[in-house]
Order: structure tokens, then sequence, then C-alpha cells
């Protein structure tokens, strides 16, 4: 899957009046608040890849 999900409330109003913005990739317009914004994968944080070493296995 190559698409990126679009999001789906504005993170401003929560409306779910959203369109693509003309200033690029990931970038939003809100038509109900009138504010443009933009989402931004930033990676995986570390702490989720964290081991577990204490003895026995927990469930």
């Amino acid at each position: 899957m190559s698409e990126r999900a679009a999001p789906f409330h504005c993170p401003y109003c929560g409306d779910e009046d959203l369109r693509p913005h003309e200033s690029g990739h990931g970038a939003w317009e809100c038509a109900s608040c009138n504010r443009a914004f933009q989402l931004k994968f930033l990676g995986l944080l570390t702490r989720g890849l964290a081991r577990n070493d204490v003895e026995g296995d927990e469930i």
C-alpha cells in the first residue's frame, strides 16, 4: 500500500470537512475553521522496541 491515510477530523475544531491543501504532501485545510495544517510521520519511538528481560514470561 503506497497511499497515505487521510485525517478524519481537524485537529483544531474537530470538524470532518477536510480537503488537501495546495502547499504539498501531507497538507490539509479545514473548511469549517479556515485553518491549514500539515501532518508528518516522525518515526518509531525507541521505547516501543525495548526488551523485557525479566525472568519468566508475563502475559
